[in-house]
């Protein structure tokens, strides 16, 4: 169903006439829902005609379309509105309804395709400075009416300079930016998965301009578009062995400074395969740990959210994490993680040395608030470079701090902890859970043979006589 927003409340003005330094051009002007809009003629027969036709609609009691200016009636009229326009509208639209990440990732993509749509810089105006001022003020909506002079006069010269939604009606000019999206500023591919995120973004702002009735049809092409397959299983060289994981938190445990905090947070991450901006979020009141001479007991975590770190820019209570239900799950929903007898022992002497109560959060900042990010990756980096051999810490080994993670979901499934049940605990789906760690699973290829040549020897001739 095709929905736009309309209006009754339409000014028509008088034809402005611009001299040039060639010939004069003759402007006509008219407003919509209290926005101005003009659009330039070469001759005054045509400027005057153009304008006929609003004063007609008006006198009709035509409804406007707010987005394209013109009256209801009219298809879809991709000339009439500027690209650079279409996308603050379609920010501005989704901004209420996205995460913080997603407006992140929509800026990014924004920017890049209305750089690709210039064929020029602005005089005097580096492409770095074009491109701060449409990520981090033009495509965000909390920020774009506070930006400085400098900012408005660079997108003033974007929004003159930018073609008109007829663009993409020109496969040529899509393909080119297609091409742009997959290239990184050196010339370089860029990673599949950035790509992947590039086109589902421009996806869903194509398919807003049909449903406005700016364009009549999606004019990206369907399919992956010879774009590069992208993997999403883990690496098994990214995955710690017990001795390295040993050393590295005893390392982050020595630090001079958190080092306890950090500890208990990556050794959470370890054993209970939590994600990073889910270990976060819980209170001490979410844990259920063991009586003290229970050494040999489990534990449980109940995680009711996550707070991911996107940048303050992003966020609506202009905090730099943003707070977030379970990935995948309902706002309300939460799920409870087994805590393994090692961990229970290191969280219940961390919250008894730090006599945390109930309400305070687990993991907090020197400060208060959430862990920051940069602090214990920080953290993490400097572990590896003094505990791993060099030519380990060169290769993709504990790299990422979701590398726990990864590590404690494979030990759970080489473990014989049913598929079904690791996915409940991780927080994730059976079939995402297979497609990310089949290669990963091992040691039980011994086993599995001695159950297939059961079956076979039950079933062979020498078994029947």
């Amino acid at each position: 169903m095709i929905t736009m927003e309309i209006s009754y409340d339409v000014r028509v003005w008088q034809i402005e006439t611009r001299q040039g330094l060639r010939r004069d051009s003759y402007r006509g002007r008219w407003s919509v829902a209290g926005r101005r809009r003009g659009r330039t003629f070469q001759t005054y027969a045509l400027a005057d005609g153009f304008r006929a036709e609003l004063l007609t609609a008006t006198h009709r009691g035509d409804p406007f379309d707010v987005l394209t200016g013109l009256p209801a009636t009219h298809g879809p009229r991709a000339s009439m509105v500027g690209w650079y326009d279409f996308a603050l509208q379609f920010v501005d639209c989704q901004w209420p309804r996205v995460s913080a990440n997603h407006r992140r990732n929509t800026a990014r993509t924004l920017m890049i395709v209305t750089t690709a749509l210039l064929t020029w810089d602005p005089p005097g105006v580096g492409q770095r400075r074009v491109r701060i001022a449409l990520q981090q003020w033009a495509f965000n909506t909390g920020r774009r009416d506070s930006a400085p002079d400098d900012v408005v006069a660079v997108l003033g010269w974007v929004r003159r300079h930018t073609p008109t939604m007829e663009v993409w009606n020109d496969p040529a000019a899509v393909e080119d930016v297609l091409l742009v999206l997959g290239t990184l500023l050196d010339g370089t591919p860029a990673a599949a998965s950035s790509v992947q995120r590039h086109r589902r973004v421009l996806n869903l702002v194509m398919r807003y301009a049909v449903r406005r009735r700016v364009l009549l049809e999606n004019p990206l092409p369907r399919g992956r578009g010879g774009q590069r397959k992208r993997s999403i299983a883990v690496d098994r060289r990214c995955l710690l062995n017990p001795r390295q994981a040993a050393g590295l938190l005893d390392r982050v445990r020595r630090r001079p400074r958190g080092g306890a905090r950090l500890n208990t947070f990556f050794t959470t991450l370890y054993y209970a395969g939590m994600r990073p901006e889910e270990a976060v979020a819980p209170k001490v009141r979410d844990l259920v740990l063991p009586q003290a001479e229970e050494d040999d007991q489990w534990g449980e975590v109940t995680v009711h959210g996550a707070e991911p770190e996107v940048g303050r820019q992003w966020t609506q209570t202009g905090t730099a994490h943003e707070q977030r239900g379970l990935k995948g799950r309902d706002e309300r929903e939460t799920r409870c993680v087994p805590c393994h007898p090692a961990l229970a022992h290191v969280l219940g002497d961390y919250v008894a040395a730090r006599a945390l109560r109930p309400e305070d959060r687990l993991f907090a900042g020197e400060r208060g608030g959430v862990l920051a990010g940069s602090v214990y990756r920080r953290a993490w980096r400097q572990a590896r470079q003094e505990v791993l051999p060099p030519h380990v810490c060169a290769s993709p080994t504990g790299k990422r701090i979701y590398d726990l993670r990864h590590t404690c979901l494979t030990t759970w499934l080489n473990s014989g902890v049913p598929p079904a049940q690791v996915a409940e605990w991780a927080g994730t789906s059976v079939a995402m859970l297979f497609v990310v760690y089949a290669h990963c699973i091992s040691g039980q290829t011994k086993e599995l043979q001695r159950r297939i040549e059961a079956v076979w020897d039950i079933a062979s001739p020498d078994a029947a006589a």
